[in-house]
C-alpha cells in the first residue's frame, strides 16, 4: 500500500492543535524531535518548534484527533457556572441563518446605539434593553456563528464604541459556544461583552479618540472607565456574576501586569480571562484613531504571542480553534493572487475554509462572488491561502457581494 502525503508549508505561527509536522525547515538531526514526524497535541510542542524552525511542512491529508475542550477543565473551569458538557452543532445552513444574523446584528445595533447614549447623558442602563440586544444575536450564534461572523463583517460599521460592543459580545457568545457553556452562561458572557466597556460613556469623546500617545494623568482617566462602568451596573440593579466579573476584570492580565487591581493567573475569573482576550483581539483587528486595522489572522497570531504573558495560554489555544486560522469574515490572499473572503470554517482541515473569491487575480473587483471550497481542490488544482490581508489592503468592496 503506498501512503501519499499532501505537504503544505506553514509559518510556526499559525501552527495548531491537531496538525500532524511532517518536515522542518532544517534537518530533523539538528533538532530534538523524531525523524518520523510530529503530532501536535500541545503548546509546548509547538513552542519548541518556533525556537527550531521558522517554517514546517504539514500533511493536509493528516490529522490528529484533538479534544477542543481538552485544556480547559477541572481547576482551569472553576466555578458551577462553568461546566463544559454542551456540544453544540450548527442546526441551519449558513445561507438560511443569514438573515436571521442580520436582523439580530441592526436590533443589537440599535438598542446598543440608544443604550450608551442614554447612559452618557446619565440615565439608568437598562436591562430590558440588554436582554433585547444580546438574546437574538446569541441565538443566532448559537444556530450558526460562520453565519452570523460572516454577516457581521460586511456590515457597515457605526463608531467604534457601538462597533465593538457588538462584536465583544458576539465573540463571546461564540467563544462560550465552542467551550461547550449553557445557553445562560453563554447569555452572561455576551451580556458582559457588550456592557464591559460602558464605562467610557461618562469619559470625554475627544480623550477617547486621541490620536496619539497618552499622557500619564490621561491614561489613568481612560483607566478609569472600569471604575465608572462599575457604578453604571451598580445603579441599574444587574446582578449577574458574570456581567460584573467582566466589567471589572477585561483588563486584567495572566501576569499581573494588568488594572485596576493587578490580578493575575486563576485568580482573574474565566469570564474575564475570556474577555480580555476578546477585547483585545477586537482592539487589534478594528482601525482606531491611534492604528490601522490589521487582518483578523494577524490579530490572532499577536493573541497567540501574548500567551502565557499577557494571556493564558490554554484560553488563547482555545479561541485561535474557536475561530480557525483565518476567522470566517476574514479577507485573504489565495496563491492564484485572488482576494476571497472566508465564508465558513472547515473543522478537519482548518487551513482549508470555504471561501467567496471577490476579486482577479490582479486584484480588481468581482461584479458577483465566486465560492469555492478549498477542501475540495487537490492535486494540481489545489488553492492555498497565502495571507490574511485587511480591508484597507485592497480597494475591493464586499459588501454588496453577498447576502442581499
Amino acid at each position: 500500500m503506498v501512503f501519499e502525503i499532501e505537504e503544505r508549508p506553514v509559518n510556526v505561527a499559525d501552527l495548531q492543535i491537531g496538525m500532524f509536522v511532517c518536515r522542518l525547515d532544517r534537518p530533523w538531526e539538528e533538532t530534538p524531535f523524531p525523524l518520523q514526524g510530529i503530532e501536535l497535541s500541545d503548546l509546548e510542542e509547538i513552542e519548541a518548534l518556533r525556537r527550531y524552525c521558522n517554517m514546517v511542512y504539514i500533511d493536509a491529508r493528516r490529522t490528529i484527533r484533538h479534544d477542543p475542550y481538552r485544556a480547559l477543565t477541572r481547576t482551569e473551569l472553576s466555578g458551577s457556572r462553568f461546566t463544559n458538557t454542551n456540544r453544540y452543532a450548527d442546526l441551519v445552513e449558513l445561507q438560511d441563518e443569514a438573515p436571521r444574523a442580520r436582523a439580530a446584528l441592526e436590533n443589537a445595533s440599535r438598542i446598543i446605539r440608544t443604550l450608551l447614549e442614554d447612559t452618557a447623558s446619565g440615565q439608568e442602563l437598562s436591562i430590558e434593553h440588554v436582554e433585547q440586544a444580546v438574546r437574538p444575536l446569541v441565538a443566532s450564534v448559537l444556530r450558526s456563528a460562520d453565519a452570523f461572523f460572516l454577516v457581521e463583517s460586511l456590515r457597515r460599521h457605526d463608531s467604534h464604541s457601538y462597533s465593538h460592543a457588538i462584536n465583544c459580545s458576539a465573540l463571546a457568545a461564540a467563544f462560550g459556544r465552542h467551550l461547550g457553556f449553557d445557553e445562560e452562561t453563554i447569555f452572561s458572557l455576551a451580556a458582559g461583552g457588550l456592557l464591559m466597556d460602558v464605562g467610557k460613556t461618562q469619559l470625554p469623546e475627544s480623550l477617547l479618540h486621541h490620536p496619539g500617545p497618552l499622557a500619564p494623568i490621561d491614561t489613568e482617566a481612560i483607566r478609569s472607565h472600569v471604575e465608572h462602568g462599575l457604578a453604571i451596573i451598580a445603579r441599574s440593579d444587574i446582578t449577574n456574576q458574570d456581567v460584573l466579573d467582566i466589567v471589572r476584570t477585561h483588563h486584567e492580565r495572566h501576569d499581573g501586569s494588568g488594572y485596576p487591581a493587578g490580578l493575575g493567573g486563576q485568580a482573574i475569573p474565566v469570564s474575564g480571562r475570556m474577555l480580555g482576550i476578546i477585547d483585545a483581539y477586537d482592539a487589534i483587528a478594528s482601525a482606531r484613531p491611534y492604528h490601522a486595522a490589521v487582518s483578523r489572522h494577524q490579530a490572532l497570531r499577536q493573541i497567540y504571542a501574548a500567551g502565557n504573558s499577557l494571556f493564558q495560554a490554554a484560553m488563547v489555544e482555545q479561541f485561535q480553534v474557536c475561530l480557525g486560522v483565518y476567522p470566517t469574515g476574514s479577507l485573504v490572499e489565495l496563491s492564484t493572487g485572488e482576494v476571497a473572503i472566508v465564508m465558513a470554517q472547515n473543522q478537519v482541515r482548518r487551513l482549508r475554509p470555504q471561501v467567496a473569491i471577490v476579486s482577479t487575480p490582479d486584484k480588481q473587483p468581482l461584479a458577483e462572488s465566486r465560492p469555492v471550497d478549498l477542501i475540495r481542490l487537490e492535486g494540481k488544482a489545489a488553492v492555498d491561502i497565502v495571507r490574511g490581508i485587511s480591508a484597507d489592503d485592497y480597494d475591493i468592496g464586499t459588501s454588496t457581494l453577498f447576502l442581499s
